[in-house]
């Protein structure tokens, strides 16, 4: 994925009319409605707003939809049967909490009907038995920015029965908001204070689009001065090589006030699974860093065709089915257990880079760059150690430089650091260039410089060991490991790679 955070330019595209939605069944909510499945005892404190708040920003949160209904059909061909084997799946990858959106449309408007009051009843009590607490997002798909009133009771009659439930952590009140749109801004001007009457001791939070990021935070932050949220949620879909910039930045948008990463991921529809891996882990390890303690990946399972309503511009985007850290037929991708070792507290290994090339293409992180100069292709016959090694052969160059393997270390850089870097490489009837680089990047991925090894010997060689040792830049925010070989009439293989900082 590229950094234009392709999931969140097309969701905050998607604030659409009633259309959207089929028609929901009419019965409404009323006094003789079933109580909430879970009341707390009379000697267990009610939840208040501090602890709350505190487990919101621990929480191990995963972001969820059925593979087979995904946004408002969730609801609309609501199973429950499904979504008990889901959040089985969900718990055992370390999850304590859940996120679900609740959609007005669906669910009736401006009253909630009884029928959908019961589904999300229901599936609160199936992530109670999971051990999963619940973090809601209501008013996705939806820009009646006019009606404030009715937005407040409708709400608050969702969120009424749930206001001293403890399985419930967190309320979103929007989902991605643009924090440009002064209709939007006085809407939520005044669903705050409604809400926070109905459920005092429930966080509350919003979430700004992709595109207006770190200072969209922030101008959200100042348009609603007087009306203050509890935390901010951040979505990320930017390049996870530069994750650690962009968190602090959010984080310095919105200080003192708490932050959590609402949703982050990459689509293998537009990357390798490897890819996908690489970047969780690198925006887990940013997070820790910045010492920001939730990061919900987005989203459990590939969805399959018909899954996305129809009637929807997200079902038209073939990236938007396949973020998911399990694929449609349930086996899971590299990504998973990434998030699994996140959640235990375990540290990321490097081995999410697949530094030896023993992972298939379809699994491995490294990307190929220039790539209409000479691609690199994986050989199964040849290897420094392992069963594996990348092979160039017969490269060119292009105007832009010679094509390359490339790859970006899980830690994040600045300015100052030492970085090494190796990589076995041997020819036969080589030509031109074969080299191993340090490309430099900024904070906004510029290009700024690199440091190169020495060169592969030409002709026919043994295994050689190329290095480059160099110290980061100072505007140093990201940097990526090339393989290079061009101007090549014959081959060359590299295997054995290493990419670490070193410590001083």
């Amino acid at each position: 994925m590229s950094s234009a955070r392709l999931r969140t330019v097309v969701l905050s595209c998607l604030l659409t009319t009633a259309s959207l939605f089929p028609a929901a069944p009419a019965a409404a909510v009323t006094d003789e409605s079933p109580a909430p499945a879970f009341v707390a005892q009379d000697d267990s404190p009610a939840p208040t707003l501090a602890g709350r708040l505190a487990a919101v920003q621990t929480a191990k949160t995963m972001n969820y939809y059925p593979s087979g209904a995904g946004w408002s059909a969730m609801w609309t061909r609501f199973d429950p049967i499904q979504v008990d084997v889901d959040l089985a799946k969900v718990a055992a990858l370390g999850a304590d909490s859940v996120r679900v959106v609740v959609f007005p449309r669906a669910f009736g408007y401006p009253r909630p009907h009884a029928a959908y009051a019961a589904k999300l009843r229901k599936f609160i009590s199936i992530a109670e038995a999971h051990g999963l607490g619940v973090r809601f997002t209501l008013f996705d798909w939806w820009a009646r920015y006019y009606d404030t009133k009715g937005s407040a009771a409708w709400a608050a009659a969702v969120l009424a029965p749930y206001a001293d439930d403890p399985r419930v952590l967190a309320v979103e009140l929007k989902n991605e908001m643009s924090p440009d749109d002064p209709e939007a801004v006085a809407w939520m001007r005044g669903l705050i204070p409604v809400v926070r009457a109905a459920v005092p001791a429930m966080p509350l939070t919003v979430s700004v689009n992709g595109q207006a990021g770190p200072t969209g935070l922030a101008r959200l932050k100042a348009a609603l001065d007087g009306t203050p949220l509890d935390f901010y949620d951040f979505h990320f879909y930017g390049a996870s090589e530069q994750a650690l910039t962009d968190i602090r930045e959010a984080q310095a948008s919105v200080a003192p006030d708490p932050l959590v990463i609402g949703e982050t991921g990459l689509s293998t529809a537009t990357g390798s699974a490897g890819e996908q891996a690489a970047y969780l882990a690198r925006v887990f390890r940013a997070a820790a860093l910045a010492g920001v303690g939730s990061v919900a990946p987005w989203t459990l399972t590939d969805f399959s065709l018909g899954a996305i309503p129809s009637n929807s511009a997200v079902s038209t985007m073939p990236a938007q089915y396949e973020f998911g850290l399990y694929r449609i037929d349930g086996s899971p991708k590299p990504a998973a257990s990434v998030v699994r070792a996140a959640w235990a507290g375990e540290a990321q290994s490097d081995s999410v880079l697949d530094l030896s090339f023993e992972s298939d293409a379809g699994n491995s992180p490294w990307r190929g760059n220039l790539t209409e100069a000479g691609a690199a292709e994986l050989d199964p016959s040849t290897a420094h150690d392992g069963g594996r090694s990348m092979r160039f052969a017969a490269t060119t160059r292009s105007a832009l430089g010679l094509p390359s393997l490339r790859i970006s270390p899980i830690g994040p850089v600045h300015g100052g650091q030492a970085w090494s870097a190796a990589a076995w490489a041997r020819g036969t009837d080589a030509t031109g260039v074969t080299e191993i680089a340090l490309s430099w990047f900024d904070a906004d991925g510029r290009w700024i410089g690199q440091d190169t090894s020495a060169r592969l010997p030409l002709g026919t060689t043994d295994w050689t060991q190329l290095t480059v040792n160099a110290l980061a830049p100072p505007a140093a925010a990201g940097v990526q490991l090339h393989l290079k070989c061009g101007d090549n009439t014959g081959a060359t293989w590299f295997d054995d790679i290493s990419l670490t900082e070193i410590n001083p």
